[in-house]
């Protein structure tokens, strides 16, 4: 049975996509599940990082902390390409092989930026995960809107990345891309500008045909793990039992990501 492909992607940066992405590869293999995981900003590498994090921790506590398969992008010698093959193509492509038939899940985190690693990734994608800040300056990257009443009034450089996505998985014959846009960051007051956005990405989820799932809050506790590479599932192995009221909160929101993402054969028992 081939992987299911989860592709972390949003082209602006600050999102909490890795933060998102690597909650999400952890709890999969808590769950039992074997996950290959690629890490396409090879610049920043926040994901790559973290995970380098994660098994320093481990190896300098004796902590068995369940940990996805990095795989890097191979080599390729640029004689090897047929005429007209771009390399990042041919690196992507081969990198993916490599990993069928290994893992249930395959989970790739893609830059902050357009890229054409980026761009490939997409095509593959059968679960699209798009982290959202709660802001009109983040949205504008999914859709135009009008200044004065917030109307959508059609999609933007992003949306039209995964249409075009879309299109070629399509022509490959393969599966719709199952399209979840995540708003991270939600303020708990109700406040005129979070109506305005929650209308603007309602319009828009029935427009360009996503769906609305929900997201992580603000919370500090996510910046204090990442130095070691942990993340809110692992906080009953460093011996944190009693959980505060913002730990549990954040534990639930986790729970609720990953069953939203409605992922094959996978049954939320964390």
């Amino acid at each position: 049975m081939a992987a299911h492909i989860i592709v972390f992607g949003n082209e602006k940066g600050g999102s909490g996509k890795s933060t998102n992405c690597m909650h999400v590869t952890t709890a999969l293999v808590r769950m039992g599940f074997t996950v290959g995981a690629l890490d396409l900003d090879l610049r920043q590498r926040s994901f790559s990082r973290y995970c380098e994090n994660r098994a320093a921790y481990a190896a300098k506590t004796g902590l068995d902390l369940p940990l996805p398969e990095v795989v890097g992008l191979p080599e390729i010698a640029q004689s090897s390409l047929l005429p007209g093959e771009n390399i990042y193509d041919r690196r992507l492509t081969e990198a993916v092989n490599s990993m069928e038939g290994r893992f249930d899940f395959i989970v790739i985190d893609c830059p902050g930026s357009h890229t054409r690693l980026s761009q490939v990734a997409h095509s593959l994608a059968d679960t699209l995960v798009t982290p959202l800040n709660d802001s009109f300056i983040d949205f504008d990257l999914l859709a135009r809107i009008e200044p004065e009443t917030q109307k959508v009034l059609g999609p933007s450089v992003y949306s039209e990345m995964v249409w075009q996505a879309r299109q070629l998985r399509a022509q490959a014959g393969l599966d719709p891309i199952d399209w979840v846009v995540v708003r991270n960051r939600v303020g708990t007051q109700r406040m005129h500008n979070k109506k305005k956005i929650t209308d603007a990405v309602d319009a828009l989820a029935k427009r360009v045909g996503f769906r609305i799932g929900p997201g992580f809050s603000e919370r500090v506790i996510f910046r204090e793990l990442f130095p070691r590479g942990l993340t809110l599932l692992d906080l009953g192995d460093i011996g944190i039992k009693n959980l505060n009221i913002s730990n549990v909160a954040a534990r639930q929101e986790v729970r609720e990501l990953v069953k939203a993402l409605r992922l094959p054969g996978v049954e939320i028992n964390f």
